[in-house]
């Protein structure tokens, strides 16, 4: 497998312009623990499953994009990836909510092999798998979000020419916020990125007013 990985979810309602939000994984959707190889340590960060049913249900792609650094510096396979992936998505049916779409990059500056390649656009901060899952999706990147806690999410989310991009607390994004907020302020991008606490607040500002999660 090369160093980019997609799956789009079989059936998946394929309409030009279709709102999205795209979601970074570790640290939005589920516990950061670092470079996670293991199914059995997945543990869902309180109230996103539910948030992510109700983005289902009001219609909204759900895309996962993730950095897969441990996979470029040789410390997991894809394998282990998809068997945490599968982890991630029975979780989320009990909750009865799906993922549309996952896109994964594992390229690394300190990537080995064939993984080593500086600045892939495919990358975060580069806007390369939002970028890619539209045009395979129909998505329509003008009326789309994205919530991640990185600085490289919120960049990606903003490169990518999406409407809203929020910066949530949950993984490193409490730490991170300080420095999210200067480069929104490079960016003069204030009025496309909104901070809330966790997914849970933030699609309850993507969805607007009187949502209940």
């Amino acid at each position: 497998m090369s160093g980019v990985y997609k799956y789009v979810r079989p059936g998946v309602r394929i309409a030009r312009g279709r709102p999205a939000v795209f979601l970074d994984r570790d640290g939005v959707l589920i516990e950061d623990t670092g470079y996670l190889s293991d199914p059995d340590q997945v543990r869902f960060i309180s109230g996103s499953p539910r948030a992510i049913a109700k983005l289902n249900r009001a219609g909204i792609a759900v895309v996962l994009i993730t950095n897969q650094s441990g996979i470029g510096r040789g410390y997991y396979g894809w394998p282990e990836f998809e068997s945490v992936q599968a982890a991630v998505e029975s979780g989320l049916r009990v909750a009865g909510a799906w993922v549309d779409g996952t896109w994964a990059c594992a390229y690394h500056e300190d990537g080995v092999g064939e993984y080593r390649q500086a600045n892939h656009p495919f990358r975060k901060p580069n806007p390369g798998m939002i970028q890619a899952a539209a045009e395979e999706m129909g998505l329509g990147l003008n009326r789309s979000s994205l919530v991640g806690d990185r600085p490289c999410d919120v960049e990606a989310g903003l490169r990518a020419g999406l409407e809203h991009v929020l910066h949530v607390a949950t993984g490193y994004g409490r730490c991170a916020r300080s420095e999210v907020r200067t480069m929104v302020a490079e960016h003069g991008a204030h009025s496309r990125v909104e901070y809330a606490d966790d997914l849970s607040g933030a699609v309850g500002l993507i969805l607007g007013p009187g949502t209940s999660i």
